[in-house]
């Protein structure tokens, strides 16, 4: 009797264990129910190519050979499909610098939106959290950095510096937190004065508890949906950067230089150009359109819009 209890415990076991996996993939499926699969798809393209891109890449990226230099695309006369997309002006294959520029794009993306992210979270909590002097010191503060001229002091902290993916960095994440403390600020006031938060105050919590327990876990869904449609615009600056040569140094390849080292060969090199650009395109309304649903899917104030 007692080994037909323990084998029928642990068939209830398992069939438990099936039920919790079954109800964990049903919740993942529900979760991803309407998701655009092709800018999914072409999202997961770039992540793959950003960490395999040094190995997926047919030649080495920085590799010059001036004899081969400008040398068409592959479906045109003079091409050759061992350089499918052809070279540039120094003879570099140029699919070869677009698969290793997705890493450096990608890279920038994600630690600008995550450092940037963190101050301006950190920030618009603070703000609203506390109100009074702290809120006007730092609003003051945040508007300052809104007012500056962004191309203007990273073209002034270019000269200043010696230009590297650092100082790159650290100019998008200067100018990046101020669009999170704004739209943080407003989410938290409207946290502030909830009957929850009231409680906790009045049970003695301290005011880090209060912010951590239950400040922040509720606009982490604001927080993820604004991160992800920054994520386009700061691809999108640093290109920018990079094509006025106070970006990603070279030889490193990046898709802002190439678009930079193209545009004077648009006539009759125009695959200098179009390579890097498709990219950042497709990467660009790739984000913003999973950014647009993922809002969608946290607030439900938008799904009748």
């Amino acid at each position: 009797m007692a080994i037909e209890a323990a084998e029928q415990a642990t068939d209830s076991r398992s069939a438990g264990g099936r039920v919790w996996q079954s109800g964990q993939w049903a919740q993942l499926r529900w979760s991803l129910r309407g998701v655009p699969k092709i800018a999914a798809l072409i999202l997961l393209i770039f992540v793959v190519v950003g960490i395999f891109g040094e190995f997926i890449a047919p030649h080495d990226p920085i590799a010059q050979h001036l004899a081969q230099r400008l040398r068409p695309p592959a479906w045109e006369s003079g091409g050759n499909w061992s350089q499918p997309l052809g070279t540039d002006t120094l003879g570099r294959d140029v699919l070869s610098r677009v698969l290793v520029g997705a890493r450096t794009s990608l890279l920038i993306g994600l630690v600008t939106v995550g450092f940037a992210g963190a101050v301006g979270t950190l920030i618009g909590v603070l703000a609203a959290y506390f109100g009074g002097v702290v809120d006007f010191v730092l609003m003051r503060l945040t508007d300052a950095m809104i007012a500056l001229p962004f191309l203007v002091v990273a073209l002034a902290m270019a000269v200043v510096f010696q230009p590297s993916i650092s100082l790159l960095i650290s100019i998008l994440v200067l100018f990046g937190w101020a669009g999170y403390a704004r739209v943080i600020r407003s989410s938290t006031f409207q946290l502030r004065n909830t009957e929850f938060v009231m409680l906790a105050r009045i049970s003695g919590c301290s005011h880090v508890r209060i912010i951590r327990r239950h400040i922040l876990p509720n606009i982490a869904s604001t927080f993820v949906v604004l991160a992800t449609l920054q994520l386009a615009v700061v691809i999108v600056a640093e290109a920018s950067l990079s094509f006025l040569g106070v970006g990603v140094p070279p030889p490193t390849p990046d898709w802002g230089a190439m678009l930079a080292d193209g545009r004077q060969y648009v006539a009759s090199a125009w695959w200098l150009a179009v390579a890097p650009g498709v990219c950042i395109t497709a990467i660009v309304l790739s984000v913003n359109v999973l950014g647009d649903w993922l809002r969608v899917r946290l607030d439900p104030r938008f799904r009748e819009i």
